[in-house]
């Protein structure tokens, strides 16, 4: 599935639940001109409740589990939550850290995964692609 199938704009929320912010500069170079997937319909928002995407990014902390969850909760159906960077999947160096509870599929479900430390803007926009498309299978699945 290419960018250009999408049936609608996507609106990603952004969430870091424990990163380095090294994942988090990545996302924000995928917004910037030299990629530019505004011209997509790809677009960062500012509140959960508009949002489609969840990019969640580092190992979940203990204060941020909760958080995680009411933000998942917050975004409304169908949504997906793509994981960007080896800490999210994983926990990373931070595996065995005591204010780690563990990697986001421990937390919420998760649609698609990006590894990497960080992963490349490019990783970023085709793990977005991949949940969005999850979220039209899903909803195809739906309405048959």
């Amino acid at each position: 599935m290419g960018l250009s199938s999408f049936k609608r704009a996507l609106w990603v929320f952004h969430v870091a639940t424990g990163s380095c912010n090294g994942c988090d500069i990545e996302i924000v170079a995928a917004l910037t001109p030299r990629y530019d997937v505004e011209r997509f319909g790809i677009k960062l928002v500012g509140t959960p409740r508009h949002a489609d995407v969840l990019l969640v990014t580092g190992p979940v902390t203990r204060p941020m589990a909760e958080r995680l969850k009411r933000v998942y909760e917050q975004t409304p159906d169908p949504k997906a939550v793509v994981v960007v960077g080896g800490c999210g999947s994983t926990s990373g160096v931070f595996y065995d850290s005591y204010n780690v509870v563990g990697p986001v599929d421990a937390i919420v479900p998760v649609a698609a995964y990006v590894p990497g430390c960080p992963p490349r803007p490019e990783a970023i926009i085709h793990g977005v692609v991949t949940a969005v498309a999850k979220i039209e299978a899903a909803a195809a699945g739906e309405k048959r």
